[in-house]
């Protein structure tokens, strides 16, 4: 059997974004943007069907359709997760034990995870930033302290797979750094 060219892995690629109204905007627009111009398959994923609303400054801004419900989907269908950040998203998505479960998986399937700005919310209660070296929007930084994880100051950090960026002036690196993450697969020290 002949394996299939590069090319044609990185076309299967599948990634999960999990987002619910309040997201940031560009934190949702931009990943998917870069993740599709790689050739990647994109799914919006939520907490209902229909569309789900972005914020931008101090606004509404941008709608975009759910292609899944987070009560469909197993992490196992995709090769990665990306979490757009805002204040009201993350903090709807962390009290929502589905998804709690499908951020959670993807960790211990050793998958590649991306979270930016106030993201990091969903995953303190999903239980995987214990002992992770982790970045995000600064206001939560005593946040992640307190659930156990090394907060640093930069751009863009990557821990075994699990790239974070701190607000949307970083996108232009949380996307570079999540394509790599993505092309090379799953890693074996990514852990929940």
């Amino acid at each position: 059997m002949n394996e299939p060219k590069n090319e044609d892995r990185i076309m299967e690629k599948r990634i999960a974004i999990l987002a619910t109204d309040g997201f940031e905007k560009s934190e949702l627009f931009s990943p998917k943007e870069a993740l599709e111009n790689e050739g990647f398959k994109v799914d919006i994923i939520s907490l209902e069907k229909g569309k789900i609303k972005g914020w931008e400054g101090t606004n509404w801004s941008g709608e975009i359709d759910v292609d899944r419900t987070v009560k469909e989907v197993s992490a196992k269908e995709y090769n990665a997760l990306v979490l757009p950040g805002g204040v009201i998203n993350p903090d709807q998505l962390r009290r929502n034990e589905d998804v709690l479960v499908f951020v959670r998986d993807f960790f211990k399937q050793s998958k590649p995870v991306g979270a930016i700005c106030h993201a990091a919310w969903t995953l303190i209660n999903a239980e995987v930033v214990e002992g992770r070296t982790m970045t995000s929007f600064n206001s939560i930084k005593k946040d992640l302290e307190n659930a156990g994880a090394l907060w640093v100051d930069k751009e863009v950090v990557v821990d075994e797979a699990f790239v974070t960026s701190r607000n949307p002036d970083d996108l232009p690196a949380f996307n570079a750094k999540m394509i790599e993450e993505i092309k090379e697969g799953k890693h074996d020290l990514q852990h929940a």
